[in-house]
């Protein structure tokens, strides 16, 4: 494979490696076992005052593992994990390497018909969830393969009496947990979380064969043809990207000493790749998460933020700016902070200024994406001023800004920013046609993003060549959205843009041409939150007698931005 001239290595921090290397573990799960007999008596998370070892985190996993293994799942196979932020997460991903299998991760704030697609789409035969959503699972199930369901209740690690008291509360007075019935039978087990882990404490983790071409995670992502598409993220591509992280973020975290003292904060949902990213690179470290479950509720947030010195802060800019405008804030002890990671959207220069002159670190931004497992590029972490740009390419990856043919274009010259390393997924499962037409002939991923690089080797985004939208940080494709409001009774045709938030980013606009004068705003925005997930719920909805279409009939969705 050709070799690009990487000059922006010269803008590199001092003591940042040039590349890293992959090979020095067999896989991904050594690499998490490895952590585990080394920091036995460590810390890994706390969630709710409760803490879990790496030592607990090792037999919980191994228990859980044996136990899938003990339905008689291949080799491969793919498991689906519907957690939100609570120590079962960690636990069940651990357990799914650990057994030979793949983990598929899930939004457990999807929608029946969103959940339906992904665990068809990925052919996941198991699934752990949390159950104040298997009222969602009811719905599916008998539309999937899968075959063994593990229930799981947010206080099943939390301690005997407050997790039993923490269940309670979110069953009876919180009234989370909707009522669902998932019948078993000769061909479906349900089992609870704590059953699997007890009678998986009675057998024996089979080591299977793994290697770095294994595949570790189906990450879905958005589809061009309106469905989401899973990322086939292998170890290799994960442990390129722990291992580019490592090598990044460690000139920042100096001061600490040892990096297992770390205490990262995990707000950002564990199931986004950005956070999952990050959870791991703790595991190689040898250092513990603050697991966040609900990230939305600012001051219990703010809460947990005092309880103990923080050295690591990854966030979106939307959670950086609900942080910063709640009365609390202030009391927080800031004084250990080194780095306020921002990324899964833009971040805006307002939030950054404010951000460090509160709290005295500078908001570091950086580009990745799932098939890049959220690595890509990245400010260095050493910085003190906010810089606007998107960052130097991390060790090991090269960045090449391309023009529609192909060609690599100089410095200063805008074009799509096109990414190849170790850490960039080999392809979409079982859509061929999407990989081929997502690769360069010379092994570059189309991003979809249009940037340019100056001559130091700093990224600026300065358009978006997919009409994708980034609401609060995640990805929202406009022809899912289309696809489903189509669907509803009364429109004929749809369109979804992007409108600019202060807030959230984009927030979504949709154009609806109707048949019936019947039709109301309330109606269709009633279908979206009967279909979609929250975030992907349009904000503003206009009726049009007519949409801007080509010649050939197609949608124009730019002249809809450009107000015509």
């Amino acid at each position: 494979m050709q070799q690009t001239n990487r000059y922006w290595l010269n803008s590199y921090p001092q003591g940042v490696p040039h590349d890293i290397d992959p090979e020095q573990f067999g896989s991904l799960t050594e690499l998490i076992e490895d952590s585990f007999e080394r920091n036995r008596d460590r810390p890994f998370s706390v969630c709710m005052e409760r803490w879990m070892t790496y030592g607990q985190l090792d037999a919980h996993s191994k228990a859980l593992g044996a136990w899938l293994q003990s339905k008689g799942l291949p080799a491969g196979s793919r498991v689906a994990i519907m957690l939100p932020n609570i120590p079962q997460f960690a636990v069940t991903m651990a357990a799914v390497l650990r057994a030979g299998y793949t983990c598929v991760n899930v939004n457990p704030l999807y929608t029946s018909r969103e959940l339906a697609h992904q665990l068809k789409d990925s052919g996941a035969t198991a699934i752990v969830i949390l159950e104040n959503f298997g009222h969602t699972l009811e719905e599916v199930i008998d539309q999937t393969e899968v075959k063994h369901v593990v229930v799981a209740s947010m206080g099943d690690l939390l301690g005997f009496w407050f997790g039993r008291w923490i269940t309670f509360a979110v069953r009876h007075l919180a009234r989370l947990v909707p009522s669902f019935r998932l019948p078993r039978s000769e061909s479906r087990t349900v089992t609870h979380f704590k059953k699997a882990l007890a009678e998986g404490e009675t057998l024996s983790l089979k080591a299977l064969p793994q290697s770095l071409d294994s595949i570790a995670f189906l990450q879905y992502t958005g589809g061009t043809t309106g469905l989401s598409k899973g990322a086939v993220l292998t170890h290799r591509n994960i442990v390129a990207a722990i291992l580019q992280a490592e090598a990044w973020f460690t000139p920042a975290l100096a001061k600490v000493g040892d990096v297992r003292r770390i205490n990262s904060i995990a707000a950002l949902p564990l199931y986004h790749i950005f956070a999952l990213t990050l959870c791991l690179l703790a595991i190689r470290w040898g250092s513990h998460l603050t697991l966040v479950p609900n990230p939305r509720d600012i001051g219990k947030f703010i809460q947990t933020l005092k309880q103990r010195p923080f050295h690591m802060l990854p966030a979106v800019n939307t959670l950086f700016n609900a942080l910063m405008q709640h009365p609390q804030f202030k009391s927080v002890d800031f004084s250990h902070l080194h780095v306020s990671q921002a990324g899964g959207m833009a971040a805006s220069e307002g939030t950054a200024k404010q951000w460090q002159k509160l709290t005295g670190c500078a908001m570091v931004e950086g580009w990745g994406m799932s098939e890049t497992c959220a690595i890509g590029t990245n400010n260095p972490v050493t910085a003190t001023v906010f810089s606007g740009t998107i960052g130097l390419p991390l060790p090991g990856i090269d960045i090449a800004i391309k023009d529609d043919d192909g060609l690599d274009q100089v410095p200063g010259k805008s074009g799509e920013i096109c990414i190849r390393g170790p850490n960039v997924m080999t392809g979409y499962f079982n859509q061929d046609g999407e990989t081929s037409t997502a690769f360069t002939a010379d092994g570059f991923m189309r991003t979809g993003d249009i940037g340019i690089m100056d001559g130091q080797g700093y990224v600026r985004i300065v358009d978006r060549k997919k009409d994708m939208i980034i609401v609060s940080g995640f990805n929202v494709f406009p022809n899912e959205l289309e696809n489903v409001i189509s669907m509803c009774p009364g429109v004929v045709e749809c369109a979804a843009i992007g409108v600019p938030d202060s807030m959230q980013g984009e927030s979504i606009k949709i154009y609806v041409v109707k048949d019936t004068p019947l039709l109301t705003e309330e109606d269709v925005s009633r279908y979206c939150r009967e279909n979609l997930t929250g975030y992907k719920v349009p904000k503003y909805i206009e009726f049009r007698d007519e949409l801007p279409k080509s010649n050939v009939g197609k949608i124009l969705r730019r002249e809809l931005r450009a107000g015509k």
